[in-house]
């Protein structure tokens, strides 16, 4: 009988096991740029420099998605996303704001909605003027769009990933259904989800890194850590870096036009 009170208080007081990345693998994730090629540019390079500088693994760069909107240079953003893949191993996640920007070639009430949250930014980083945009009905935006946005960058938008596994963790734009399997997600809960899933409290089959929701920093909760830290907002953009057990931080941080780069350490 006390054996099994011993054996009972034993695992009660065992550490959880802590999330793991595949064994020879170093994730850089990055929470949503929303058009901060500034911040985008700098953090690449520091993220370069860190990779360069660790001990040799294979790494992979997963970008969270909003790559688009709210910020001044969207396009110049699509561009250096492309370059730097074509270059290292990098995946690209679809974010809501992707969704909406590809639908509204399409649909004049996606195109409505799309302009009132960042997509006018968007639209201008391509080149054309703000008077120039105003003076366009939604039809004839449409037809600007298709002259305005190259097909190549259409194409790697509609290419994007919904979704990357990597050992105990999941990435993701916005969340998971928490009453659903990780392999059974809908497109619609990966990219806009929110309420129901940061409500959530409990342990899931994975630790779930995630954006769309901006926090003031990051937010580890165990069970799922949010790295939207608000670049086109806040003027910090995260990174979170993954290898073995261990987690830290690298931030691109914007202190009234000068930009640094900011290294925190994790757990491990």
């Amino acid at each position: 009988m006390l054996n099994s009170i011993r054996q009972i208080f034993r695992r009660a007081s065992a550490p959880a096991k802590l999330a793991t990345v595949p064994e020879g693998e170093r994730y850089y994730v990055v929470g949503d740029v929303h058009g901060r090629l500034d911040l985008f540019d700098a953090l690449r390079r520091a993220i370069e420099t860190h990779d360069g500088a660790s001990p040799a693994s294979r790494s992979t760069v997963v970008l969270l998605g909003d790559l688009v909107d709210r910020g001044p240079q969207s396009a110049g953003v699509i561009a250096a996303a492309r370059e730097w893949q074509s270059r290292r191993p990098l995946r690209c996640l679809a974010g809501n704001h992707e969704e909406m920007f590809l639908d509204s070639f399409e649909d004049k009430d996606v195109l409505r909605h799309f302009l009132k949250h960042g997509g006018r930014e968007t639209i201008m980083s391509y080149g054309i003027s703000r008077k120039d945009l105003d003076a366009l009905t939604l039809g004839e935006l449409q037809d600007e769009l298709v002259r305005l946005i190259p097909q190549d960058d259409r194409a790697f938008l509609q290419s994007l990933d919904e979704m990357v596994i990597a050992g105990d963790y999941v990435f993701v734009h916005a969340g998971v259904d928490p009453s659903r399997p990780i392999e059974d997600q809908s497109r619609n809960d990966l990219l806009w989800i929110r309420e129901r899933f940061l409500r959530h409290v409990d342990p899931l089959s994975h630790v779930v890194v995630h954006g769309h929701t901006i926090f003031e920093d990051v937010e580890d909760r165990g069970h799922r850590i949010g790295i939207d830290t608000g670049a086109f907002r806040t003027g910090v953009l995260t990174a979170l870096v993954l290898e073995g057990a261990e987690r830290r931080y690298i931030q691109a941080v914007d202190a009234d036009g000068t930009i640094t780069i900011r290294h925190t350490g994790g757990i491990s």
